[in-house]
């Protein structure tokens, strides 16, 4: 599969994606993530109604080579989570940026988003981190 980096979306530099729509933030794992963890297996996620804070675990993704911890991009609530993944994790291999997304999170402060890595410079550090 040829990884894909859409431009609409953030990125942070522990490969998670935050796609921002209104006051709620959609997050999920990169193409390239779920490309280096390989076939997920399992999916653990924080509960609705929980708040994850910027650069702390809120998760974590098993596959067949690896268990990788999921950072958030950003502090908030979670005000959604995609219980899909928990009969069908292999989603998030399929379609990380769509629905494979793993939580949704009402951003406390969006200043926290300009920290946050664009399509470029996201394409950028992968391409470095993969030599």
């Amino acid at each position: 599969m040829e990884l894909s980096f859409p431009t609409n979306l953030r990125y942070s530099r522990q490969h998670e994606w935050i796609r921002v729509e209104g006051a709620v933030s959609v997050i999920g794992i990169t193409a390239f993530a779920q490309d280096q963890l390989g076939n997920v297996v399992f999916v653990e996620l924080p509960s609705v109604g929980s708040t994850v804070v910027v650069g702390q675990i809120f998760g974590s993704v098993e596959s067949v080579k690896t268990v990788s911890d999921l950072f958030s991009p950003v502090t908030g609530e979670v005000v959604a989570v995609n219980t899909d993944l928990e009969q069908r994790p292999e989603t998030v291999n399929q379609d990380p940026y769509g629905s494979g997304w793993m939580i949704k999170v009402r951003l406390a402060d969006e200043m926290e988003l300009t920290a946050l890595l664009d399509v470029t410079a996201y394409q950028a550090f992968v391409g470095a981190e993969s030599v």
